[in-house]
């Protein structure tokens, strides 16, 4: 456990539910969808909210799952913005007409993030598992005709990565202001589908060089790349650090230093249901575990990195060896390295076509 004076969280993630409309292989929720009928209620997300203000919380991104599936978001948005809580909703753009959107703004909706799965609308309803391209359309022209910040969020992998470019353009069409370029991050149920989302690297590389070219050529529009980290050998730190700057709620209440920690063992993560959220983030032993340096194994702790990867992800580590607490496999110097080179070396398939929607499914009532 660390001695260091812990700062509090500037940011949440509220994953008001976990059900969707759209089901996409890449979906980084866990394989354990939480029931709709376990979810936090109106009143305990105002509690959350507040108590999370408090704790010096001063963002979050209401998201799930597909949070339009709330009947009182915006009673959770009222509430958070009461707290003083900058909200961004983070959607799929389904179910966003312009009364639910005037509802949300009067609310005090700040910012909206768009799902994206490709620019080009046949495939982009295949990705998805669903009709969905018309609505996020719409969805784009409502969020800049009500005067906010719109954001696209797209997801890359082996189905899209050729396809960057015409991105792009889709988001200097939709009138976005920014553009995020997510390579995938096998968690849940990316992680189940890995073999079929991984790209090849010359592919990977081709979709870089657009981006890097364009980013230079687009003033208007801020374009981020996140790294595919399988690929490119460097360790990230764990949403920031794990335990350093922000922490999730899950749709049950569970308090989590990043959505996919509820997969490691032994992890206990406390709920808001039976612990405040200053208890969680200051003394639970789940956000201590990992905190800081001194949990960390050669070579990490020997390493001139690990005050700034701090050790890489904790949940990549498990996913690949087992082991939450050895060095993140995907840096070049991790004894395991060599299991992600094997797995981003592997003769690939046919490229991914129509996405069943087993590989996502609803979560239960």
């Amino acid at each position: 456990m660390t001695t260091a004076p812990v700062a509090p969280p500037w940011a949440l993630l509220a994953e008001l539910t976990h059900g969707c409309p759209l089901h996409c292989a890449y979906c980084s929720n866990p394989v354990e969808l939480v029931r709709r009928s376990a979810e936090l209620s109106t009143g305990e997300w105002t509690d959350v909210l507040r108590q999370a203000a408090d704790l010096g919380v001063v963002q979050t991104h209401l998201s799930g799952g597909e949070p339009l599936l709330r009947r009182d978001l915006p009673q959770i948005v009222a509430a958070a913005d009461g707290a003083g809580i900058h909200t961004q909703l983070v959607t799929s753009g389904v179910g966003l007409t312009g009364q639910r959107l005037s509802s949300l703004v009067e609310h005090g909706l700040r910012s909206v993030q768009l799902s994206v799965q490709h620019a080009e609308p046949e495939a982009s309803d295949r990705i998805a598992g669903h009709r969905s391209f018309a609505a996020k359309r719409r969805a784009a022209t409502l969020v800049r005709e009500a005067g906010l910040p719109l954001g696209l969020n797209v997801v890359l992998h082996r189905d899209n990565l050729d396809s960057v470019g015409a991105l792009l353009d889709l988001a200097q069409d939709w009138g976005a202001e920014r553009i995020e370029l997510a390579n995938t991050q096998f968690y849940g149920w990316a992680l189940t589908n890995r073999d079929q989302l991984l790209p090849e690297r010359e592919q990977l590389e081709a979709a870089r060089a657009v981006v890097e070219a364009r980013r230079s050529a687009t003033a208007d529009l801020d374009v981020v790349w996140v790294v595919p980290d399988y690929v490119d050998g460097t360790a990230k730190p764990c949403m920031g650090g794990w335990g350093a700057v922000s922490l999730t709620v899950a749709p049950d209440g569970t308090v989590l230093p990043c959505p996919a920690a509820a997969v490691l063992p032994a992890l206990d993560p406390p709920n808001v249901k039976d612990r405040s959220l200053e208890w969680a983030w200051y003394h639970s032993p789940a956000f201590n575990r990992y905190r800081g340096t001194g949990w960390m194994p050669d070579p990490c702790r020997s390493c001139d990195l690990r005050d700034t990867d701090l050790g890489g992800c904790r949940c990549q580590a498990y996913a690949l060896t087992g082991d939450a607490a050895r060095t993140d496999p995907v840096c070049s110097l991790a004894p395991d390295h060599g299991v992600v080179r094997a797995l981003v070396d592997a003769p690939r398939g046919v490229t991914a076509g129509p996405t069943p929607r087993s590989f996502r499914p609803a979560p239960p009532p």
